[in-house]
């Protein structure tokens, strides 16, 4: 195996540059702007308002953990126990919300449960400045990530113990507590870390959903820094949730290393259901799954084919009679403006550079992480350090590069180069030693050793992880926000500033633009990740 030192000195300095050091400057830069010295730390705590959004941060995180937990763990069993006709289908369709653009999301929860939304105008409640938004749109991505970790954790349950169960008299119930809960349980309480780091220092969710009354500490940096320009404040609370983050994805690391194990020979074989319950199971499996995660996609889809053509939504009258009434059916001539064009090229060349930059550094992390606990903990400090205060403290840090490509890439590369080496570092772990072991002995180099034997082991997750890293890349949004210049507007900003004016065309020209957005992170993903769905849920 190549050495682990000399390739951690690549993405580590990467991380020092791009993160690290930015991340220290922004601090040190609030640190002086503050007069109170280190009774400035508790100042969050202390101010009724700040200690409000930091505990709706904590409490929508553990809410979503607690909701995904007791939706999603069923859903898991019924896919993991029965087979039934498109069970594949429903397993590559659980990638969808790892592909979708943040703001994509955002606006499927707007057009499904929004002041204008489907439910709404067919008699369902107006949820606009509630926090219903926020849990339902968290719920939306996170769910999936309950439910394959529920699927591959049950797969590697021992059919022998479970056998032994139920000869012994133990119902179905029983034997699930005492059989399966404790194999499962350490891989659901790994995935629930990662889903309270999403939800905690989440960003575009929070601020397109949350509104004033349920905006989190994320929405609050950013408010601090580029409307208020209070670095002090903003410095302190992004201190706080970096600690807090960092526990978590400290205690994330450690489980997943534990799970570090081969897979078992005895896997419990699926059945094809039979009898009235195990169909209604599988049915309602199937009906939450489309109504948490499908449905935002097909209400953007849906409001995006009234925007363009009238003749789908008889509801606004503009299909009968009235055409011009609120420009229906004018829309979809945002997707041949200019600045659409220039967006959809700004995208392209921005992400392709970065999923390259990104693919190296995953590999050199993952390949240094594998017996470190310390570096496998690193590669998620890009989710820790809130892309807000990334972002300003590359502008502090390096004020003559503000303007350059080079410095945007970067953030992008960091943002997407840990789904790389988590993919990469998971495969790594279930790498049988052997294999290297009998290779060396036949005197092959490390080198050698690496290309011929660990690299086509590791294709299969590398394009897994690149494939990720691609989507993330295309609908990036949060960093983009404040290092782009107004001629480098994207897709995602475009989107934004669309959302930010007035009128019913402008709310049009958004919710079709969501969809180009959408259709292009999923070509991405699609065009890197062919493989079978099966073989990509039992990577």
């Amino acid at each position: 195996m190549l050495r682990a030192g000399s390739v951690a000195l690549v993405p580590l300095i990467f991380l020092l540059l791009a993160l690290v050091a930015p991340a220290l400057r922004l601090l040190q830069e609030g640190w002086q702007g503050s007069d109170a010295g280190l009774s400035a730390l508790w100042a969050p705590w202390q101010d009724s308002y700040l200690r409000w959004r930091m505990a709706w941060s904590l409490l929508q995180a553990s809410i979503t953990c607690v909701t995904a937990l007791v939706l999603g763990l069923p859903i898991a069993w019924v896919l993991a126990r029965f087979e039934f006709m498109g069970r594949s289908v429903v397993l590559r369709a659980l990638m969808l919300p790892f592909v979708v653009p943040t703001l994509v999301a955002a606006m499927g929860v707007l057009a499904l449960l929004g002041p204008q939304g489907l439910l709404t105008r067919l008699g369902g409640p107006d949820l606009q400045g509630t926090p219903w938004l926020l849990l339902y749109g968290n719920l939306f991505f996170n769910l999936c990530v309950v439910v394959r970790a529920g699927v591959d954790a049950l797969s590697q349950v021992s059919a022998s113990r479970l056998a032994a169960a139920r000869s012994l008299g133990a119902t179905p119930w029983r034997a699930f507590w005492r059989i399966e809960w404790p194999a499962i349980a350490p891989w659901l309480m790994s995935a629930l870390c990662l889903v309270f780091m999403y939800c905690f220092a989440g960003f575009g969710l929070a601020l397109v959903l949350g509104g004033q009354g349920y905006a989190t500490a994320e929405v609050e940096i950013y408010t601090l820094v580029a409307h208020e320009l209070q670095l002090g404040q903003a410095g302190v609370l992004s201190l706080w949730m970096m600690a807090l983050t960092l526990l978590v994805a400290l205690a994330y690391a450690a489980i997943e290393r534990n799970l570090a194990t081969p897979a078992r020979a005895d896997r419990l074989p699926r059945r094809r259901p039979h009898g009235r319950y195990q169909w209604l199971a599988v049915l309602a499996a199937l009906l939450l799954l489309g109504a948490v995660c499908a449905a935002p996609l097909l209400a953007i889809v849906w409001k995006a084919l009234c925007s363009a053509l009238p003749v789908f939504d008889a509801g606004q009258g503009s299909a009968h009679g009235n055409p011009g009434a609120d420009g229906g059916g004018a829309a979809w001539r945002v997707l041949l403006e200019d600045d659409t064009l220039l967006a959809l090229w700004n995208t392209l060349r921005f992400s392709i550079p970065a999923v390259l930059l990104a693919t190296a550094l995953g590999l050199a992390h993952a390949l240094a992480a594998r017996r470190s606990l310390l570096l496998r903990t690193l590669v998620f400090l890009p989710f820790v350090v809130s892309p807000v205060m990334v972002a300003f403290g590359l502008l502090l840090l390096y004020p003559t590069w503000t303007g350059s490509v080079g410095l945007l890439i970067a953030a992008y590369a960091l943002l997407a180069y840990p789904f790389v080496a988590k993919a990469l570092a998971s495969a790594l772990d279930s790498m049988p030693a052997h294999y290297l072991d009998a290779a060396r002995s036949l005197g092959a180099s490390p080198w050698r050793a690496f290309w011929r034997v660990t690299f086509p082991l590791l294709r299969p997750a590398l394009r897994r992880g690149v494939a990720f890293a691609a989507a993330t890349a295309v609908g990036e949004f949060a960093v983009t926000l404040f290092l782009s210049r107004p001629e480098w507007a994207t897709l995602t900003t475009l989107i934004y500033q669309r959302l930010g004016r007035p009128g019913a065309a402008n709310l049009d020209a958004a919710m079709l633009l969501s969809c180009v957005l959408m259709l292009l992170a999923l070509a991405a993903f699609v065009l890197i990740e062919r493989r079978e769905p099966q073989e990509v849920f039992d990577a």
